[in-house]
């Protein structure tokens, strides 16, 4: 269940991707499908060990095309081991509503990204989760858990402030905030109740089957009550004029 739509966000085979908290790699599954050079990074060693051996199984069994790599990794978020501007696209999916410092990690994120490069950023989206954080304190108030509702505006501009520039949104996931809303009434640990299990199927049954029925009703739903805010930036290219250049800096002094 991809939360980016890769119709509104291009990759191309051989651009190197930064999946950033991965989690169980979905994103990065897909990006390595599509021939990139995938790094997935999470801080949860547990996760990185199983998507490590998914990226093990699908180059085993032929899912990725020729050139194409993968790398599974624990790191910091807010210290990313890579040299700046090494990356050509960016994913953090689901994370930043976790993270005390977001500001730090938009730094971060446009650090290792390249001058032009893309980067998609998806959250909570704010009337969801506010129904959500209404009906169960268990649901936000625990370790590693989230710690704030963005607002879309306010997501934006924080973007903006960190050097990207913003060039689409949509929302995704209307399927899903039903399911959690009954999730927080019956209690975010109580898989037994009948409407959490009966509305679990019908998640499970649209994501094998892929329903045009479910297709169309999400679709409808997204803008109502997508579950998740979607926002697709680039990384502009430094202006010629702050280009280090003997020439620029004589005229300058003129």
């Amino acid at each position: 269940m991809l939360t980016v739509d890769f119709t509104r966000f291009p990759l191309a085979a051989g651009d190197r991707v930064l999946d950033l908290g991965c989690g169980a790699g979905r994103h990065a599954f897909e990006c390595y499908r599509r021939g990139a050079r995938v790094v997935a990074l999470d801080q949860n060693a547990e996760e990185i060990r199983e998507v490590a051996k998914w990226f093990a199984a699908m180059k085993e069994a032929g899912e990725a095309p020729a050139g194409a790599t993968a790398t599974a990794m624990e790191g910091d978020a807010l210290n990313l081991p890579f040299p700046d501007e090494s990356f050509d696209v960016v994913i953090i999916s689901e994370v930043m509503e976790h993270i005390p410092d977001d500001k730090g990690v938009l730094a971060e994120m446009v650090r290792v990204l390249k001058p032009g490069g893309r980067i998609a950023v998806t959250v909570p989206r704010y009337g969801p989760e506010k129904i959500c954080w209404a009906l169960s304190d268990a649901y936000h108030e625990v370790e590693g858990g989230h710690i704030r509702i963005y607002k879309a505006d306010e997501l934006l501009a924080k973007m903006r402030e960190s050097g990207l520039k913003p060039y689409g949104t949509h929302h995704a996931h209307g399927l899903h905030s039903p399911y959690w809303w009954l999730k927080c009434a019956f209690g975010v640990d109580n898989d037994k109740a009948l409407p959490v299990r009966a509305y679990h199927k019908l998640l499970v049954w649209d994501i094998m089957k892929k329903p045009l029925a479910t297709k169309v009703a999400e679709q409808a739903l997204n803008p109502l009550i997508g579950k998740s805010f979607v926002a697709y930036a680039t990384k502009p290219h430094l202006p010629a004029a702050t280009a280090t250049d003997p020439a620029a800096d004589t005229k300058a002094g003129a």
